[in-house]
């Protein structure tokens, strides 16, 4: 089991803005702050439910190459909204909402790149 993942950005205040409206959709928020003096390196922003950040952005390095993350949805519907909070937010189309049957029969996602090119992920397992 993964307790948290986590990637550098370019920009961590444009990058923190733009998942601050995608991942609104699906129920993840800002949870915690890190600056670059207490963490001793860059700065970081990690999203989560509750009170628990599972995902870190973080401005101590350069990015590398294009990552992926699929965060889970509740519904098809959740995963659209999300479609269309991220690209509004600045995302680049990477993959429409829709049925991908090559996975398993109600595997429905869509993806959009995030400003720095990687490729975030909605899915909902459910029919």
């Amino acid at each position: 089991m993964i307790d948290h993942i986590g990637f550098v950005v370019s920009d961590l205040k444009k990058s923190k803005t733009f998942y601050l409206e995608a991942l609104r959709i699906l129920g993840i928020t800002l949870i915690a702050e890190v600056t670059a003096e207490q963490s001793g390196g860059g700065a970081h922003a990690g999203f989560g439910r509750g009170d628990k950040p599972f995902f870190w952005i973080g401005d101590h390095g350069r990015p590398g190459s294009s990552a992926h993350v699929a965060f889970l949805a509740d519904s098809r519907a959740q995963v659209d909204s999300f479609y269309r909070a991220a690209l509004n937010a600045g995302g680049k189309d990477n993959g429409a909402p829709g049925l991908r049957a090559h996975y398993h029969p109600n595997y429905y996602g869509a993806f959009v790149l995030d400003p720095d090119g990687n490729n975030i992920e909605a899915v909902c397992h459910r029919s």
